[in-house]
């Protein structure tokens, strides 16, 4: 389907429509633009679309059957249509249909997460001060951005994360710790992974314990006792857990020895919260779908090329990175899942950062430059801090910031002019908790799984990650001058590299 052609006649008619007249003709529309879910609350009434707009996407999420693809999901059908696979990364926090396979997966995911538990306890209890988790995409992404945003629970061991194949990484932090008190995790699904296993080879010379304090996560266990790991220290996880989804699986083991078992299971609980809300719903009442539907708009109908991650918390400053493989893994793709190409654009580059650091940096583009650049804003409204005046200038900066892009100011200056309609979505919750944290995770999936639907693509495999590794195993002989690379210009790049050495 082309969405562009099914939208262009509305974004023709509003083309000339500042974002502020389409509010200020529409009284109710700050309230009827805005849902919330426990506690999340997520506002688009600053979205360039009026209601008749949005009920021509809401024709096409009903065309495109976006409620029967959450469902299909749900109930563990083969919806990883390249690969044959279910994609139940729903089951891992007990959200899953009657289908056969994910029950399978709910109850296996169920079972490790009690032996995850008891590592967690056994570590907790045995005098280990530090963890290193080293993984890398998926197996980073996700644990190290919960780690960050939740912290540390009192007496937790300080879990520390590696993910670049760059040996700086690790050489800067492996003198910081001790080795006697220090565990590594080392995470991969297929134990394959070269990045990650030459930070671990490094890390484990460095430990020198003979592996007994070597845990891993992995699909291929085999391969993990192959390197003297012992199977009572190796976490499954399996083939339908994608690594952008992985966070709720074992994956999630450094998360749960950061923050705690309960306090990962309540991670879980809230995105089950928000799984749940998608499966029941009506379309209007899930802020998932305004969400794809939004994306959709900014980029088929608006044809923004970019969009922009604001989060206004400090604890958040990781979710832009996060969201970047979420996202952009799982949506940029030219293959159609019906065959042949996607007619026009799917996802746009996502980017951005943490308020009001940002402010300071690129902003200045976001209000006057020539390009819109369509946002999220992410705020928190109660702080885990004492400084209630931080707090207080930190919200009216976030508040401020997403009403000056829409607005603008007009001046007969032009370098004082702000032109405003500069469109965003406001995502806000009560606190920053491990149950909205999830929500608020579990609400990004199920958007990109939407947004997926719409533009008739398969979210759950990446299939372009792997050229580049491809070429890059070709080309280690050339760089250890016993080989030459074919290409013209790697050939001359190694020249370099060997003419420098």
């Amino acid at each position: 389907m082309d969405v562009k052609a099914r939208l262009a006649g509305d974004a023709a008619r509003l083309a000339a429509t500042p974002l502020r007249d389409l509010v200020a003709a529409d009284p109710a529309r700050a309230r009827d633009f805005a849902l919330r879910v426990g506690p999340m609350y997520v506002n688009f009434a600053r979205q360039a679309f009026d209601r008749a707009a949005l009920d021509v996407l809401f024709g096409l999420a009903t065309e495109q059957d976006v409620p029967g693809a959450f469902s299909r999901m749900l109930a563990g059908e083969r919806v990883n249509t390249t690969e044959d696979r279910a994609a139940l990364h729903t089951a891992l926090r007990g959200v899953a249909g009657a289908a056969r396979d994910a029950v399978a997966a709910m109850d296996d995911a169920a079972a490790v997460r009690t032996r995850m538990h008891a590592l967690v306890r056994e570590l907790h209890g045995a005098g280990i001060r530090d963890v290193v988790s080293l993984g890398i995409g998926g197996s980073d992404l996700g644990p190290r951005m919960v780690v960050d945003a939740l912290g540390h629970a009192d007496g937790a061991p300080r879990v520390h994360f590696v993910s670049n194949v760059d040996a700086h990484a690790i050489a800067r932090l492996l003198p910081t710790l001790d080795p006697a008190t220090t565990a590594l995790v080392v995470i991969s699904k297929s134990f394959g992974t070269q990045e990650t296993l030459l930070n671990a080879s490094v890390a484990r010379a460095w430990l020198g314990d003979g592996g007994a304090r070597t845990y891993a996560v992995t699909a291929n266990p085999a391969r993990a006792e192959a390197i003297g790991i012992a199977p009572e220290r190796i976490l499954p996880m399996w083939d339908w857990v994608g690594g952008r989804y992985s966070l709720w699986s074992a994956v999630g083991f450094p998360i749960a020895l950061a923050i705690g078992s309960a306090r990962f299971d309540a991670l879980l609980d809230g995105a089950a919260r928000f799984d749940r809300h998608c499966a029941d719903a009506p379309m209007r009442d899930n802020p998932a779908l305004w969400h794809a539907l939004t994306a959709v708009w900014n980029r088929n109908a608006l044809d923004l090329p970019t969009h922009a991650v604001l989060a206004y918390d400090e604890r958040l400053r990781l979710l832009p990175a996060y969201l970047q493989q979420l996202v952009m893994e799982s949506l940029g793709k030219t293959a159609a899942s019906a065959g042949g190409v996607v007619a026009g654009d799917t996802v746009p580059v996502w980017w951005g950062g943490a308020g009001t650091d940002v402010q300071h940096s690129f902003f200045q583009m976001l209000h006057q430059g020539t390009q819109v650049v369509p946002a999220d804003f992410i705020g928190v409204l109660h702080a885990d801090h004492a400084h209630a005046e931080n707090h207080a200038v930190l919200l009216a900066n976030l508040f401020a910031q997403a009403e000056a892009l829409a607005n603008g100011s007009a001046s007969d200056d032009p370098h004082r002019n702000y032109p405003g309609g500069r469109p965003s979505t406001m995502i806000l919750l009560d606190a920053l908790t491990p149950d909205a944290l999830g929500m608020m995770v579990a609400f990004y999936e199920h958007s990109v799984h939407a947004q997926s639907v719409l533009w008739g693509i398969n979210a759950f495999d990446q299939f372009g990650v792997e050229l580049g590794k491809q070429l890059a195993n070709g080309l280690a002989p050339a760089i250890a001058g016993t080989a030459q690379p074919e290409d013209p210009v790697s050939r001359a790049l190694v020249a370099e590299l060997h003419a420098r050495r």
